[in-house]
């Protein structure tokens, strides 16, 4: 593993904004660290599937953004609130997950703690994997 730092799915999100949905790297962002783990391109070559452990730091908010394809995400440790468009608000904690849709508004907003997550994005190849909502 590269990394022993998991990041929040929805608050990597904002982390990787301009980030191609083709591209591997690790990237910090105000408040959100996140690493790519592994990507992987599925049958057909329109779609791939990126893992990716991410951190949000205590107190930091994840701008509203959306993907081009659905976010599934799994808290590690810490607690944060998710906020989906069209959805009440969210608090999640350790051992619980959520999925945001396609083209789906949604922003992050941290606990006290850290809070690591676990990400898989599969998303359409070449498109920014992050936009501002």
């Amino acid at each position: 593993m590269r990394s022993r730092r998991f990041v929040i799915g929805c608050a990597v999100c904002a982390a990787v904004a301009g980030l191609t949905a083709t591209e591997a790297a690790a990237q910090a962002t105000s408040g959100v660290t996140r690493t790519i783990l592994q990507q992987t391109e599925l049958p057909g070559g329109t779609h791939v599937v990126i893992l990716v452990a991410a951190e949000v730091a205590p107190g930091a908010e994840v701008a509203r953004h959306t993907h081009p394809g659905i976010e599934s995400a799994y808290v590690l440790e810490g607690e944060c609130t998710v906020q989906v468009t069209g959805s009440p608000d969210r608090v999640v904690s350790p051992g619980q997950g959520f999925q945001i849709p396609a083209e789906t508004a949604h922003g992050v907003k941290n606990g006290p703690r850290a809070t690591k997550l676990a990400i898989t994005y599969t998303v359409e190849k070449g498109k920014p994997l992050a936009s501002p909502a």
